[in-house]
């Protein structure tokens, strides 16, 4: 009965999200063969290759069209015709567009006149390489592949096996595919000997052999923009009870940069298999494994497993193992790192394996050792298993291109002469100004970043505004001081992962110490991230933001070196390690800290910038608690002087996003002191800012908070550790700040700069118990003005490096609406 009720869902989604947007490809050959008139199959029209003059695909014609006199009613129209060949014969088609293509030969036998067409034994080349060898195909199948074309005529030649052989084909796709659809670096390669990195993938010749949706129904090409066809992983679960089936109504939150509708339609990612845990006992821990035949022991295969994570109700919730033929394919996968910090994104991962001695291909997920043993969980979306072809280049091809190496040295020789005479009268004339040299191709287009130098720091609090001599230049460091540094990307190194990958620690040959984040080679995934954090760190320098050393954009890769901060993150003192707790003083000038950073970025330029996922993993710790903020990836510049927001995506972090900007999507920095209102209450009651495993009314922090705030009891929810430690002045203080931060709207809520001023009251408050007089805001009701303590290092010492400057008059008028 659940299993009906699922197929019924799952008709049901499809009838809501039948289609995708149609992708429009550059080149688009839809061949029927032997038909005389234009066929209709799931919305495309196939043309057909009449021999007419001048309308016929076909230039080597040795063949016959074929009518299949006892067509079935319920096969597709293209079935019911077929070219026939009796002698080698070749389709020529003109290519606009070079690039990775996507050919499909559809193949449905049947008896007509004196031809048997499933005793058809043939031969397909491509591009003069072999393809198909001694082909037969006894029932209806569809080969596709996938391919570089580097030529502006694709030729597709059959060529019949024996004197009296014969083949055939009903229809032919050849279109583009989407650009990085195959991309050239990046895929792991999964063997006995280790894991490491498959290279040059776009260059290959991929043949599809199974294309699952996985914990869904059968999707055919009206459901999915490449035209494609998904078939459901029921027989392939090696035991059907370790899996459960799970799908979700609301489509996929395809992120800039990443995943695309393309790559897997819509259907795949949002139904999938997780981890039955109904049918186990408490703390079980056990794999979903499939096994998936691939007709060929031993031969390389693009393995490729999609994902999307719309199980979770919060960030980094979901860890897991992913296995291939019983080999470690990914350990300890977190989803939301990779995604952007996003819930239900979707993503991909290829892997290049071999297949075992038995032909099959075996897939599995299962629970990490990081897993949470309340909530271990392993989900998988989708399965696209691609074989390597083995290419072998057809003698007769060989020959031809062996005249025509012969001719094209004739012609050669003669060009040769012409250019030279050309050089001579280029030279007799006026020179004209050379163009400067392009950029150094990496795969993407190269950055221009301005100043600095790879080991070099820019003066304090500085933002700037016009090039540098150098450019981006400057902050490049080489791919080999970085491996050099963290010991070829050692394991034992990685420090933390986030979206954009994992971090390592480091130390550069100054001996500079420091944190190394590296994206997944090869994946343009985290490109708009990795171009953001280069643009404004680049250009901004502050005692509570963490500086920027270099970048590192060679051989496909994307890193980022920052300076390495002792303590990690201010999550991990709070909840969820081994440190010990952190005195109220010391949190109180943690965010005093962070409050400054995040200042310094809404008012240190003419448009500001909006941090977009403050959060207490992006508060980094140095060695003496100082606190900085990190993580500019999904940082935007503010509205200008004109303006009142910045129309545009929400993108953050669940939890600490601002209602406002996410029902409006429009941005501005009162977004950050949302977060960062999160980040107070998460600092006072030491608990996540959304926690699944409690109670529903306590599940999101900052809803919990604010009611105990507005009942007057904010002590009853305080971090145990810090009892009795607070001051009531302090706390009341800090909890109605927290509270303003919090409002529902932007204009209620106070901006960074007396937020800053407030948590300096709160901290006076906390050290001397005493109460200064209050004057009224426009944004905090009755905050303090006061002189910074002597202990707490001000403003105008970060903006100009050390100032003799001790009173806050100056500043003041950074912070006021006067002022700015």
């Amino acid at each position: 009965m659940e299993t009906k009720v699922l197929h019924f869902l799952s008709l049901v989604l499809l009838s809501v999200f039948p289609l995708s947007p149609s992708f429009t490809p550059t080149d688009n050959y839809l061949i029927s063969g032997g038909s005389t008139t234009n066929i209709s199959l799931y919305n495309r029209v196939f043309i057909s290759d009449s021999t007419k003059p001048g309308s016929s695909y076909l230039s080597v014609d040795r063949s016959i069209p074929l009518n299949n006199p006892n067509p079935s009613p319920n096969s597709p129209t293209l079935y019911h015709t077929a070219r026939v060949f009796t002698g080698s014969s070749s389709y020529k088609f003109n290519i606009k567009k070079n690039g990775t293509h996507l050919v499909r030969f559809h193949f449905s036998p049947f008896a007509a006149q004196n031809y048997d067409l499933s005793t058809a034994k043939f031969s397909v080349l491509v591009k003069g390489s072999l393809i198909l060898r001694d082909f037969r195909a006894k029932n209806t199948v569809v080969k596709e592949l996938i391919l570089n074309i580097d030529v502006g005529v694709l030729e597709i030649m059959f060529r019949p096996g024996g004197d009296k052989g014969f083949g055939f084909v009903n229809g032919i796709e050849v279109f583009s595919a989407p650009e990085n659809f195959i991309v050239d670096a990046g895929a792991r390669l999964i063997s006995v000997t280790g894991d490491e990195e498959s290279k040059n993938l776009s260059s290959q010749v991929l043949e599809t052999i199974q294309r699952i949706n996985v914990g869904g129904l059968l999707l055919t090409p009206f459901n999915d923009t490449l035209w494609r066809t998904w078939i459901p992983d029921d027989d392939f679960l090696v035991l059907k009870s370790a899996a459960k089936r799970v799908q979700t109504t609301h489509p996929p939150n395809y992120q800039e940069g990443g995943v695309t509708p393309e790559i897997a339609p819509d259907n795949v990612y949002m139904t999938a298999q997780e981890m039955n845990i109904d049918n186990a006992t408490l703390n079980a821990r056990f794999n979903i494994t499939w096994r998936f035949p691939v007709g060929s022991a031993g031969v390389g295969h693009l393995v490729r497993l999609h994902f999307c994570d719309f199980v979770s109700v919060s960030l980094n919730q979901l860890y897991f193992d992913v296995y291939i033929n019983k080999y470690s394919a990914y350990k300890d996968l977190d989803l939301s790192s990779l995604t952007f910090h996003v819930l239900s994104s979707p993503y991909y991962l290829d892997f290049v394996v071999d297949s075992d001695d038995s032909a099959i291909m075996e897939v599995s997920i299962g629970p990490s050792d990081m897993s949470n043993p309340l909530k271990i969980n392993a989900i998988l979306n989708g399965v696209e298993i691609m074989k390597l072809v083995n290419l072998e280049v057809s003698e007769t091809w060989s020959e031809k291109r062996n005249i025509w190496i012969l001719g094209g040295s004739v012609i050669g020789v003669v060009v040769l002469c012409l250019a030279i005479l050309a050089l001579v009268l280029v030279f007799k004339c006026k020179k004209k100004p050379r163009k400067p040299a392009s950029a150094e191709s990496v795969g993407w287009t190269p950055l221009r970043v301005y100043g600095g130098s790879s080991y070099s720091r820019m003066s304090e609090g500085t933002v700037n505004t016009s090039p540098g001599p150098n450019g981006y230049h400057g902050l490049r460091i080489p791919f080999a001081d970085i491996q050099l540094g963290t010991n070829n990307f050692d394991k034992n190194l990685i420090i933390g992962s986030g979206g954009f990958g994992m971090v390592y620690k480091g130390v550069l040959k100054n001996n500079t110490k420091v944190a190394i984040k590296r994206g997944v080679p090869g994946s343009r995934q985290g490109l708009p991230e990795f171009q953001t954090e280069i643009t404004i760190l680049s250009r901004i320098r502050h005692h509570h933001l963490v500086s920027l050393v270099g970048y590192c954009e060679e051989q496909s890769e994307m890193i980022l070196v920052y300076e390495y901060m002792d303590k990690g993150p201010l999550k991990s003192h709070l909840y969820g390690s081994k440190h010990p707790p952190l005195s109220w003083k010391q949190r109180l000038e943690i965010c005093i800290g962070a409050a400054r950073g995040i200042h310094y970025l809404h008012t240190g330029s003419a448009q500001g910038i909006i941090h977009r996922d403050i959060k207490s993993t992006n508060i980094l710790l140095d060695e003496n608690y100082v606190a900085k903020v990190a993580d500019f990836g999904l940082s935007r510049s503010g509205p200008c002087l004109n303006e009142t927001h910045v129309s545009t995506g929400v993108k953050g972090s669940f939890g600490y996003l601002d209602p406002e900007y996410f029902r409006r999507q429009q941005l501005t920095d009162k977004s950050d002191v949302y977060s960062f209102g999160v980040v107070l209450f998460e600092v006072l009651c030491a608990r996540p800012a959304v926690d699944p495993l409690l109670t529903r009314e306590q599940v999101n922090l900052a809803e919990w908070a604010m009611q105990w705030q507005r009942k007057g009891m904010l002590k009853k929810i305080v971090d145990p550790r810090l009892i009795g430690k607070i001051k009531p002045s302090s706390l009341k203080k800090f909890g109605e700040t927290a509270e303003k931060c919090l409002a529902e709207y932007g204009v209620d809520r106070p901006t960074m700069g007396d937020v800053l001023w407030n948590l300096e009251y709160i901290l006076q408050l906390q050290e001397s118990g005493t109460s200064r007089e209050a004057h009224e805001d426009s944004n905090i009701t009755k905050i303090e003005q006061h002189v910074p303590s002597s202990s707490v290092r001000t403003e105008e010492e970060d903006v100009s490096g050390g100032s003799d400057i001790t009173t806050s008059k100056v500043f003041s008028q950074l912070m006021t609406n006067e002022g700015r």
